[in-house]
């Protein structure tokens, strides 16, 4: 499929199609079966420097309109995530991309130094994420996200993805920021800060309390997130956020994004939904005559 084959970043991928950070890509049994789904990368678990057990239960609602999570962050640590990925770099031919968070600058930089020892392609740091105390927050502070990065930049070569959150006032400067402190792309978007409320306790169903949305609520969101920043940026964006379809994908494409993200559709239907989305998108360039997908980003700012 020559006409999806793209560039990010310098990351040479088949496809501009992707697995969300968070849906599985915790082990590296979950990272192949990604692989084998035919993504044009593979994107982890967000990684941290210690062990992790996240949020009481529940952690995940069901919604009419999407998914809301509280899953707050659990992971094995470094450590064991480092024997992971190390048995995962020998099996997956697929880049690997490492979401990474931390609770300060400095945590995102040991976290990232340890993991540019082993080979992985790229890395995506996490400072959005709306239900865990002292990450989400990084990514709404101008002057913390900016030292996050710079420091990040400073420990590595390797291409740094920026995952941003929509739960500020204007995304487009914060993608401005992080343009200008060394980042090589944005993440756009992060789940939506949210609650939902037991009416006949009178208490919030997630134990966690605030959760993140996702899922088709979140798209129309999403889109014009990734609009706003295409018209602030020289960087390259990756759209993420409701995406269940070849023209969902498509509008993503066209509002300015170079690559997407797929996530809760993974949930509600599996593996299968990658292939699914990488056909419908072949299909739609051919029907089209366009000799490559990039033709299509940002054709809605054209109009």
């Amino acid at each position: 499929m020559e006409r999806l084959k793209v560039e990010l970043a310098g990351l040479k991928l088949k496809n501009p199609v992707m697995n969300a950070s968070g849906v599985l890509g915790l082990t590296s049994y979950s990272l192949e079966r990604i692989a084998k789904a035919g993504v044009g990368a593979v994107v982890t678990k967000s990684f941290g420097l210690n062990l992790r057990e996240g949020n009481p239960n529940p952690i995940i609602v069901e919604i009419g309109c999407g998914l809301l999570n509280a899953v707050g962050l659990p992971n094995p640590g470094i450590n064991e995530a480092i024997k992971e990925l190390e048995e995962a770099l020998e099996r997956v031919e697929t880049p690997i991309i490492v979401s990474v968070f931390g609770f300060s600058p400095e945590e995102y930089l040991e976290v990232v130094k340890r993991f540019e020892k082993i080979g992985v392609s790229a890395f995506e740091l996490n400072v959005s994420c709306p239900h865990v105390e002292g990450v989400g927050e990084i990514g709404q502070n101008v002057e913390v996200l900016a030292e996050t990065v710079k420091k990040v930049r400073s420990a590595t070569k390797k291409p740094i993805f920026v995952k941003l959150s929509p739960n500020v006032s204007d995304i487009a400067e914060m993608a401005r920021v992080v343009e200008e402190a060394g980042a090589d792309a944005v993440t756009a978007i992060n789940t939506v800060k949210a609650m939902i409320i037991d009416v006949e306790t009178g208490k919030p169903i997630l134990g966690g309390k605030v959760g993140g949305l996702s899922g088709s609520a979140i798209k129309p969101i999403a889109v014009r997130c990734v609009y706003e920043i295409f018209r602030e940026v020289e960087i390259p964006i990756i759209g993420c956020g409701g995406i269940s379809s070849w023209m969902d994908a498509v509008e993503f494409f066209m509002a300015g994004a170079s690559a997407i993200q797929i996530g809760t559709a993974v949930i509600h239907r599996d593996l299968g939904v990658f292939g699914e989305v990488v056909e419908g998108l072949n299909r739609y360039l051919e029907k089209k005559n366009i000799k490559n997908i990039g033709e299509i980003v940002g054709f809605a700012h054209k109009s």
